[in-house]
């Protein structure tokens, strides 16, 4: 691996104005829109039932119009626009896959874009979600690893995706409609652009909002975490958010896992593996997902599995193998599906669950490390990549 292959990547941070005028509601917890709220001039007596009303409105039935808000008064609606706006991220585009993935483009303030996806299973819809404009790891499989990280998304940019979603599925419940506990979008993982734990109090609030009982109404158990592995922030993600967590492992040894996943050089797999132990039991969730993309010649031999499954001892896991989707400039191929098999089979038969992932929305680059925003689609060459992977060209 080249020396100067860094852990992150040097933040490119654009500066950008706060906008003018109306603050935008989207994105603020209860207590935050509950002050914005008293300092526009409701009574403080009356402000947490005048949250609940417009959280309602908006998170419930998916409402941005105040004039719609018919149980305030014309007065205090009037009062709201002057005030305050119900915004979420713009659609640029959409792209539908032969296999119905839809992968959105949306723009952000900043004139910023970042991909979101939704993926149509049977019996459920997952929305796969960024958190970052661009990403700060610089994990050598990943297309969006390729790209420098411009900013955090705000709350209202990440429950915003959802939002998006929902309005383009057409699922906001009807008032005064029978209710349909049929949910076209079901669950929502957190591995779209960017280290969710990188941008953590933001991704936080977001879920609290996804999660409110008067709201969006998803379980914690239907929203997925994924992290490289910040560990520092693991345990409060158990104890602040309580969702499920994914990790992107990808390797049994710290001198392959540095490679692929440079943040291992920070916190390595031992370190790693103790903060995973005890996230089970802080956060109630049954079993931690191990993310493990497959790559010829790098991650996928016997011997691996034999030490995947001795690391992983103790922890409740399942183990979720990825084909490695390829993109422009790649450094590494996707394993053989004998390959894929033969090692699934090994943990498999040391008794853990061990699906192979289907690779959705290949065909319009919208499979897992393949997100990178067109606006920021900056093409390296394959040597330039392969250079900082420290992959041998043959």
């Amino acid at each position: 691996m080249s020396a100067a292959a860094p852990i992150t990547q040097d933040v490119h941070t654009i500066p950008r104005k706060l906008p003018a005028g109306p603050v935008n509601l989207v994105g603020l917890t209860r207590d935050a829109m509950r002050a914005a709220l008293i300092e526009a001039g409701v009574p403080e007596k009356q402000s947490k039932m005048r949250v609940g009303q417009i959280w309602q409105w908006i998170y419930q039935w998916g409402v941005r119009d105040f004039d719609a808000m018919t149980n305030l008064a014309k007065t205090f609606r009037a009062e709201l626009k002057e005030r305050f706006v119900v915004e979420i991220p713009e659609v640029v585009s959409k792209q539908v896959s032969e296999d119905g993935t839809r992968k959105y483009l949306v723009r952000i303030a900043g004139g910023h874009e970042v991909e979101v996806v939704y993926i149509p299973e049977e019996g459920r819809g997952t929305l796969c979600v960024s958190s970052q404009v661009g990403c700060t790891l610089t994990c050598s499989f990943c297309h969006t690893g390729t790209q420098k990280l411009v900013r955090n998304l705000t709350a209202g940019e990440i429950i915003g995706q959802v939002m998006m979603a929902r309005d383009d599925l057409g699922e906001w419940p009807k008032i005064g409609a029978p209710k349909d506990e049929t949910r076209l979008l079901s669950n929502i993982v957190l591995m779209g652009m960017g280290e969710p734990l990188y941008n953590f109090e933001n991704v936080r609030d977001a879920m609290k909002i996804a999660m409110d009982a008067e709201g969006i109404q998803l379980s914690r158990r239907r929203i997925t975490l994924s992290t490289s592995g910040v560990v520092p922030e693991i345990a409060r993600t158990a104890e602040e958010i309580g969702c499920q967590l994914a990790v992107s492992f990808h390797a049994t040894t710290d001198e392959v896992r540095d490679r692929l996943v440079p943040i291992n050089k920070r916190w390595n797999i031992a370190e790693l593996l103790d903060a995973l132990r005890t996230y089970p039991k802080v956060s109630n969730s049954e079993r931690i997902t191990f993310e493990y993309v497959m790559l010829d010649g790098v991650n996928d031999s016997d011997e691996d599995a034999r030490r995947l499954v001795k690391l992983i001892d103790g922890v409740p896991a399942k183990i979720n193998l990825i084909p490695f989707n390829e993109w422009p400039g790649a450094p590494y191929k996707r394993s053989s599906n004998n390959r894929i098999r033969a090692f699934a089979d090994i943990i498999y038969k040391a008794g853990y669950a061990s699906p192979i992932r289907t690779p959705r929305g290949e065909d319009i680059m919208a499979a897992c490390g393949q997100l990178k925003s067109a606006t920021e689609r900056a093409r390296k060459s394959r040597r330039e990549i392969e250079a900082e992977a420290g992959v041998a060209r043959a």
